[in-house]
């Protein structure tokens, strides 16, 4: 027993296995024919039964997958920052959280068109509870952060999921992914939660956590939707937190959510690679005394990379503009896109619910606000 065999992703030695366990099972079917349209189940099946590693299911079945959920429900997807990149060099991507699989997975693509190794990503294990999809995360080197455990239990499991992550990038030259805070955001605001710096930090093998977060050679990511697929979606909480309401998932939502992300029309898409943070924490490690401090000054430097990075499109400016009864940005829309947005807005949140509206309009706008603490708004 390994004693990191409750989250870790397969080895690939036991691949084939996994692979044969969920080949006949109705979901896998649904993948590879959404993957491989007109494509004989048989042709697929053989071609299953031969592989052997993560890299090869990855390469050879989920990159195809990408780029049919980028074909249908996207009009592309662009990059930036990955020249930055070394190949053969292991990186902690801390990246803002839209999507339960499209942020991963997009950025997996996007490292594989740049000749680059792809990440071991963690999930939480509230999306996987059903057995083909813990397989098919682990098929695909997910690793799994425990949700819904006791002070002591999350305590336990911090440490084990911090020491994972150094095992990781540390003596298995793997990238890791990991989302800035638990959970996607839901109001258009992404902020960095200072406790999963810390949680990561529990994995150090330095004397100062600093010096730990300089050598994982932390990369932040920004990725942004045109459309948010599951905009509507997120309504309910939104509303509950508005109303001081404990919010209650309803039995499957975490899947009709990660279903409606990748099948849900998404526009255009961007993911920029920041800055390998380095002389950053250098500045921290100088300038600020405490740790708490300093993990807190972490956090707004990956903030300011991830914000300023932030790719604003026409539903953002349009959000802005209606919010603030303004034509602040109106030279960057046509009023074509206006009514569009609008007519998303309509068919897509109950108008009797002014809160539902705000929320649906802060999720768009917040990116602006944010990107305006940074830029000037001629600099748009």
């Amino acid at each position: 027993m390994n004693k990191f065999d409750a989250i870790r992703s397969f080895y690939d030695s036991e691949i084939n296995e996994g692979i044969i366990k969920v080949i006949d099972h109705p979901m896998m079917k649904a993948l590879m024919n959404f993957c491989f349209p007109g494509v004989d189940d048989e042709i697929w099946k053989v071609q299953l039964r031969k592989t052997h590693s993560i890299r090869d299911f990855q390469c050879n079945f989920i990159y195809f997958g990408v780029q049919q959920v980028l074909e249908k429900s996207s009009e592309g997807l662009t990059t930036s920052g990955f020249e930055k990149l070394e190949k053969n060099t292991a990186y902690l991507f801390v990246s803002n959280h839209r999507d339960i699989v499209l942020d991963t997975t997009l950025l997996n693509a996007s490292l594989f068109d740049n000749g680059l190794d792809m990440t071991s990503s963690a999930i939480g294990d509230n999306l996987v509870k059903k057995s083909f999809l813990k397989i098919l995360s682990k098929l695909n080197r997910n690793f799994l952060v425990q949700r819904g455990l006791s002070p002591r239990e999350l305590l336990v499991s911090s440490k084990l999921l911090s020491e994972y992550m150094a095992q990781l990038l540390l003596h298995e030259n793997r990238s890791v992914w990991i989302a800035q805070r638990e959970g996607r955001t839901k109001d258009g605001n992404d902020e960095t939660n200072p406790g999963v710096l810390k949680m990561i930090g529990m994995g150090s093998d330095e004397p100062n956590i600093m010096d730990y977060f300089k050598k994982i050679k932390i990369v932040p990511v920004s990725i942004s939707y045109e459309y948010d697929p599951t905009d509507a979606l997120k309504m309910p909480q939104l509303l509950a937190e508005a109303n001081n309401e404990i919010y209650i998932k309803e039995k499957n939502e975490d899947f009709k959510t990660l279903l409606s992300g990748i099948i849900g029309q998404k526009k255009r898409i961007h993911i920029h690679i920041g800055d390998v943070l380095d002389t950053e924490i250098d500045d921290i490690i100088k300038n600020v005394d405490t740790t708490n401090k300093q993990v807190q000054a972490l956090a707004q430097v990956i903030d300011d990379s991830i914000l300023t990075n932030y790719k604003l499109w026409t539903t953002n400016f349009i959000a802005y503009d209606i919010l603030n009864n303004c034509t602040c940005f109106a030279h960057l829309y046509t009023e074509n896109e206006k009514l569009l947005f609008e007519r998303r807005l309509e068919m897509r949140i109950d108008h009797e619910h002014p809160v539902a509206k705000q929320g649906f309009l802060d999720m768009y706008a917040n990116p602006v606000v944010n990107k305006l603490k940074y830029v000037d708004a001629l600099a748009l």
